[in-house]
Protein backbone atom coordinates (compact mmCIF):
# COMPACT_ATOMS: atom_id res chain seq x y z
CA UNK A 1 0.00 0.00 0.00
CA UNK A 2 1.59 3.26 -0.79
CA UNK A 3 1.27 6.19 1.63
CA UNK A 4 -0.41 9.16 -0.64
CA UNK A 5 -1.90 11.98 0.99
CA UNK A 6 -4.84 14.25 -0.09
CA UNK A 7 -4.59 17.82 0.37
CA UNK A 8 -6.72 20.95 -0.12
CA UNK A 9 -6.41 23.51 -2.02
CA UNK A 10 -3.82 26.21 -0.94
CA UNK A 11 -5.16 29.22 -2.82
CA UNK A 12 -8.80 28.77 -1.51
CA UNK A 13 -7.26 29.05 2.22
CA UNK A 14 -3.58 30.11 2.48
CA UNK A 15 -2.53 26.50 3.37
CA UNK A 16 -3.47 23.17 2.73
CA UNK A 17 -4.36 19.94 4.86
CA UNK A 18 -2.83 16.60 4.48
CA UNK A 19 -4.18 13.48 5.09
CA UNK A 20 -2.28 10.56 4.85
CA UNK A 21 -3.78 6.62 4.24
CA UNK A 22 -3.07 5.67 7.21
CA UNK A 23 -5.45 8.19 9.10
CA UNK A 24 -7.95 7.54 6.26
CA UNK A 25 -7.78 3.89 7.38
CA UNK A 26 -7.92 4.16 11.03
CA UNK A 27 -11.11 6.07 10.45
CA UNK A 28 -12.34 3.38 8.25
CA UNK A 29 -11.42 0.78 10.56
CA UNK A 30 -12.86 2.29 13.60
CA UNK A 31 -16.48 2.87 11.50
CA UNK A 32 -16.44 -0.40 10.20
CA UNK A 33 -15.32 -2.45 14.30
CA UNK A 34 -18.89 -0.21 15.62
CA UNK A 35 -21.17 -1.92 13.03
CA UNK A 36 -23.07 -4.70 14.83
CA UNK A 37 -22.12 -7.99 13.89
CA UNK A 38 -18.60 -7.57 13.08
CA UNK A 39 -16.48 -9.45 15.65
CA UNK A 40 -13.15 -8.18 13.97
CA UNK A 41 -11.59 -7.00 11.31
CA UNK A 42 -8.81 -8.50 9.14
CA UNK A 43 -7.94 -11.86 8.17
CA UNK A 44 -6.55 -14.24 10.73
CA UNK A 45 -2.65 -13.30 10.56
CA UNK A 46 -3.98 -9.46 10.87
CA UNK A 47 -5.67 -10.63 14.23
CA UNK A 48 -2.93 -12.63 15.59
CA UNK A 49 -0.62 -9.49 15.56
CA UNK A 50 -3.63 -7.29 16.23
CA UNK A 51 -3.92 -9.86 19.60
CA UNK A 52 -0.35 -9.41 20.36
CA UNK A 53 -0.92 -5.47 20.37
CA UNK A 54 -3.57 -5.56 22.03
CA UNK A 55 -2.21 -7.81 24.83
CA UNK A 56 0.85 -4.76 25.26
CA UNK A 57 -1.85 -1.99 25.60
CA UNK A 58 -2.26 -1.02 22.02
CA UNK A 59 -4.73 -1.63 19.26
CA UNK A 60 -4.39 -1.32 15.63
CA UNK A 61 -7.10 0.53 14.07
CA UNK A 62 -6.56 0.34 10.44
CA UNK A 63 -6.02 -3.63 11.25
CA UNK A 64 -7.47 -5.29 8.32
CA UNK A 65 -8.29 -1.96 6.65
CA UNK A 66 -6.40 -1.07 3.15
CA UNK A 67 -6.95 2.16 1.46
CA UNK A 68 -5.70 4.47 -1.42
CA UNK A 69 -6.66 8.04 -1.26
CA UNK A 70 -6.58 10.67 -4.05
CA UNK A 71 -7.13 14.57 -3.97
CA UNK A 72 -10.85 14.20 -3.67
CA UNK A 73 -11.98 10.39 -2.98
CA UNK A 74 -10.73 7.34 -1.41
CA UNK A 75 -11.22 3.75 -2.14
CA UNK A 76 -10.77 0.86 0.88
CA UNK A 77 -11.05 -2.66 1.29
CA UNK A 78 -12.59 -3.66 4.65
CA UNK A 79 -11.62 -7.47 5.98
CA UNK A 80 -14.39 -8.54 8.76
CA UNK A 81 -15.04 -11.74 10.85
CA UNK A 82 -18.19 -11.71 11.46
CA UNK A 83 -20.73 -12.80 14.86
CA UNK A 84 -22.57 -15.88 13.89
CA UNK A 85 -25.43 -16.20 13.04
CA UNK A 86 -25.78 -12.57 12.02
CA UNK A 87 -26.81 -12.01 8.27
CA UNK A 88 -23.33 -11.60 6.55
CA UNK A 89 -25.05 -9.66 3.65
CA UNK A 90 -26.66 -6.97 6.05
CA UNK A 91 -23.85 -6.79 8.37
CA UNK A 92 -21.25 -6.08 5.26
CA UNK A 93 -23.58 -3.64 4.05
CA UNK A 94 -23.67 -1.51 7.10
CA UNK A 95 -19.85 -1.57 7.21
CA UNK A 96 -19.57 -0.12 3.73
CA UNK A 97 -22.22 2.23 5.06
CA UNK A 98 -20.28 3.07 8.01
CA UNK A 99 -17.71 3.61 6.30
CA UNK A 100 -18.87 5.42 3.34
CA UNK A 101 -20.47 7.69 6.46
CA UNK A 102 -17.16 8.32 8.58
CA UNK A 103 -15.04 9.28 5.20
CA UNK A 104 -17.04 12.22 4.19
CA UNK A 105 -18.03 13.36 7.97
CA UNK A 106 -15.17 13.08 9.43
CA UNK A 107 -12.56 12.80 6.74
CA UNK A 108 -14.25 15.31 4.47
CA UNK A 109 -13.62 12.96 1.30
CA UNK A 110 -16.00 10.96 -1.34
CA UNK A 111 -15.69 7.15 -0.76
CA UNK A 112 -15.95 6.01 -4.37
CA UNK A 113 -15.14 2.21 -3.91
CA UNK A 114 -15.67 0.49 -0.28
CA UNK A 115 -15.00 -3.16 -0.90
CA UNK A 116 -15.81 -5.76 2.05
CA UNK A 117 -14.51 -8.90 2.05
CA UNK A 118 -15.63 -11.60 4.82
CA UNK A 119 -12.77 -12.98 5.86
CA UNK A 120 -14.60 -15.76 8.33
CA UNK A 121 -17.52 -16.28 10.88
CA UNK A 122 -16.73 -16.03 14.85
CA UNK A 123 -18.55 -19.21 16.27
CA UNK A 124 -19.11 -18.32 19.89
CA UNK A 125 -17.44 -21.53 21.95
CA UNK A 126 -14.83 -22.34 19.27
CA UNK A 127 -12.06 -20.56 20.61
CA UNK A 128 -12.73 -21.56 24.65
CA UNK A 129 -12.86 -25.30 23.68
CA UNK A 130 -9.23 -25.14 21.87
CA UNK A 131 -7.76 -23.10 24.81
CA UNK A 132 -9.16 -25.90 27.12
CA UNK A 133 -7.53 -28.49 25.53
CA UNK A 134 -4.18 -27.06 25.16
CA UNK A 135 -3.99 -26.17 28.86
CA UNK A 136 -4.64 -29.57 30.82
Amino acid sequence: MANTTSSTDARANGGKTVIVDPVVAKVAGIAAAEVPGVHALGGGAARVIGNIRQAVGSKDYAQGVSVEVGETEVAADIAIQVDYPERIQRVASNVRAAVEKAISEIVGMKAVEVNVTVVDVFIPGDDDEQEEARVH
